[in-house]
Order: structure tokens, then sequence, then C-alpha cells
């Protein structure tokens, strides 16, 4: 998140983010998530994400391109991606239905992506 701010400070016409919330705490990967596709969105702000996991980012972005080993192997709109788990499940080689944090919270099932897990004690 450091690093993503101290970006921002330079005021950049366009970002370029590798895994973005990788080892974030899934509520903070979820405002993370939503900051970026305020940016995107509203700001008017590119940019280009490298992110293993499609369903994360799939919602906030316009257009999503599959690399495997450095090559183009599927590039579509996100939202037809999104919808086309036969392909992400072919080039992921797991189930993207969700994403869910270690205790079962999911993260991106609701509508727009972004569902807060629910709140509750933890041990």
């Amino acid at each position: 998140m450091l690093a993503i701010a101290r970006a921002l400070v330079l005021n950049p016409r366009i970002l370029l983010l590798d895994e973005p919330t990788e080892g974030l705490a899934p509520m903070i990967a979820v405002e993370v998530l939503q900051t970026l596709a305020r940016l995107f969105r509203e700001e008017g702000m590119a940019g280009i994400v490298v992110e293993q996991h499609a369903q994360k980012i799939l919602p906030i972005t316009d257009f999503a391109v599959i690399l495997e080993r450095g090559s183009i192997v599927h590039a579509a709109p996100s939202r037809e991606l999104a919808a086309d788990n036969a392909t992400l499940e072919h080039f992921s080689r797991c189930d993207q239905a969700q994403w869910q944090d270690p205790h079962g919270d999911k993260i991106n099932d609701s509508p727009g992506g972004f569902a807060r897990p629910a709140s509750r004690s933890r041990p």
C-alpha cells in the first residue's frame, strides 16, 4: 500500500501494479481494490495491473490479457472474461468462482466484485 501511495504522490497518468493485493489482509485488499476502482473509473487514471487471481481485478478493469510464458493466450473485455469461467479455470488451473480468505469469508461475490467479509471474532 505504501508503494501505491508513493506512486500516487507523483500524480502519474498511468499506474503499473504488480499484484497490488499480495500479502494483504482480505479486508485491506478489498479497500485497495475499491480505491483502484475509484482511481480508474472516477479519476480516469489508466492502469496496468498484473494479478494472478483474475476475479479480484476484473471488476475494476476494462480489458484483460492473459499471458502464459510471455505470450498473449487470451484477450477480451474484462466483463466477458469475468463471465467466462471455463477460460478462467483453463488458464488458472483452479476454481476462480470466488476468492476466500483462510476463514472462508467471501471477498468478491457481489455484483460489483466487492463484498466486505462479515465481521466476526477470530481466534
